[in-house]
């Protein structure tokens, strides 16, 4: 990445197929001005994340969506990391949801093997969210920016806002879970709690310009 950051306009890519990470992507860019058309509305394919990390992944699907489109993409790659886990199921956060996306089997087998591993105290349960956000263009030009939060696991699901984890991660400094929240609370732009939200506050200021 170079040290001039390119400034992002006109129409852009959300290289996602997760309907709760386009419509908190919507919210985030709706001050900004910018025409979004999602992967999935475009028919582009999911390519696969054979990535090491949350920005390798996060760069394969961006770059994927730019060359398919001849547009501009943007694409999260995050996961939970649970402690008692051993960073489990970070990476593959998705993948325990299975094919159908299904996170409440996820959510239950996160519960299951901490049981297993006695993770029951407040200090056993801590965990963080990580949200890797890549802008790719055609011409092969990326900018990356990341966030996290950190929090804990509670002992059952509670609540039913966002998606994915977020019914039993509970961030530091609050007594409801993510799911509790409203999204104005989780991923407003002056407090920015969530880790796919503090990453993009950091990609607002660097390539996004509100317009006049």
């Amino acid at each position: 990445m170079t040290a001039q950051h390119r400034i992002l306009t006109g129409k852009v890519v959300i290289a996602t197929h997760n309907k709760g990470k386009l419509v908190e992507m919507r919210e985030l860019m709706a001050p900004f001005g910018i025409e979004l058309v999602s992967a999935g509305d475009l028919g582009l394919p999911e390519p696969d994340e054979t990535g090491y990390m949350f920005s390798e992944n996060a760069a394969i699907k961006a770059h994927a969506a730019a060359t398919a489109s001849g547009l501009p993409a943007l694409a999260d790659d995050s996961g939970l990391c649970v402690d008692a886990l051993d960073g489990a199921p970070g990476l593959f956060s998705a993948n325990w949801a299975g094919p159908g996306k299904d996170f409440k089997p996820a959510m239950a087998r996160v519960l299951a093997e901490m049981a297993k591993r006695g993770a029951t105290a407040p200090e056993q349960r801590k965990a963080h969210f990580v949200s890797a956000l890549v802008i790719a263009w055609p011409d092969g030009h990326e900018e990356l920016f990341e966030g996290r939060v950190h929090g804990r696991i509670v002992d059952a699901p509670r609540g039913t806002g966002g998606f994915g984890y977020n019914p039993i991660f509970q961030p530091d400094g609050y007594d409801v879970t993510f799911a509790e929240m409203t999204s104005t609370v989780k991923s407003g732009a002056d407090e920015a709690l969530s880790h796919r939200a503090r990453a993009f506050k950091r990609l607002a200021a660097a390539c996004l310009r509100a317009p006049a």
